[in-house]
């Protein structure tokens, strides 16, 4: 049986384009429309919709809007990552900045660690971060450290709490730390509990006018994600990070991000690795 097919008109383009702006912040350009197509068409035929407009309508008039708007956006955002992607922000961390926080918090007695992933997709980044952080300052005791990763895809989400990888996925884990960080499972892997135990998965749109996070973060990964942002969402998001940083904490963006525009609040430290103001 062949799959019914549906048609974008320009109108129908646009209001998609409000909704999906709105919800996300992402502007979806006119090289877009198919994308659209092609990731929409499955909610119409779930719901037993004619046409994009009747959709459109859905979202509008339906009790369920709210629950489709959840599946509107899980279909739309982009969830692509790895383990260890822009390996040299992780060099930095291990190498320069943690071992640099290790001495300050030895001499002050503050022993607290704070990373947030923001755009965590489906869970690469932040157990990324754990695995690095867990062998920095594995000698160290009474070292608190956690890690909150964020996104607002629902879907992904679930992915990224439940931890399991595929071999193929898992390949650009050093050796060492597949062995201490994952188990074998159902012929892929799994994060175990310990390292699970260091990181906190929510959902949250970045979009949203304030964040519900009560104390700053000594590390922001925000990496591919503002880059689907325009400039005034993105200047608007930066604001807000910079709010959510503590003095001098360091901000890590995606290799096609800069932030150059904002001296006045980041100062530029290494390839796409910056230091609040």
């Amino acid at each position: 049986m062949i799959a019914q097919s549906f048609d974008l008109s320009n109108k129908e383009f646009k209001l998609f384009q409000e909704i999906i702006y709105r919800e996300t912040g992402i502007h979806m350009s006119e090289t877009k429309k198919k994308l659209i197509v092609a990731r929409l068409s499955k909610r119409l035929r779930a719901l037993d919709l004619g046409s994009f407009t009747e959709y459109y309508e859905y979202l509008k008039d339906s009790p369920d809007a709210d629950k489709e708007i959840v599946n509107l956006i899980n279909r739309i955002t982009t969830n692509k990552t790895n383990f260890f992607r822009e390996k040299h922000h992780f060099d930095f961390l291990s190498h320069e900045l943690f071992p640099h926080m290790i001495s300050r918090g030895e001499i002050s007695g503050t022993r607290q660690l704070r990373i947030w992933s923001a755009g965590c997709s489906s869970g690469e980044e932040p157990y990324t971060l754990a695995m690095v952080a867990a062998e920095a300052f594995k000698s160290r005791r009474g070292w608190d450290i956690k890690i909150l990763a964020t996104d607002l895809d629902t879907e992904i989400l679930q992915q990224a709490i439940d931890g399991v990888y595929s071999t193929q996925s898992v390949l650009p884990i050093p050796k060492e730390y597949l062995l201490r960080y994952l188990d074998r499972y159902n012929g892929g892997y799994r994060v175990n509990d310990a390292l699970k135990s260091s990181v906190t998965f929510r959902k949250l749109n970045l979009m949203d006018g304030s964040f519900p996070m009560k104390k700053p973060f000594d590390i922001i990964f925000c990496r591919n994600v503002i880059i689907y942002f325009d400039t005034q969402t993105k200047e608007q998001l930066l604001d807000k990070f910079y709010l959510h940083l503590k003095d001098r904490g360091h901000m890590f963006i995606g290799h096609s991000e800069s932030l150059m525009h904002m001296k006045d609040k980041f100062k530029y430290l290494n390839h796409t690795i910056y230091q609040r103001v």
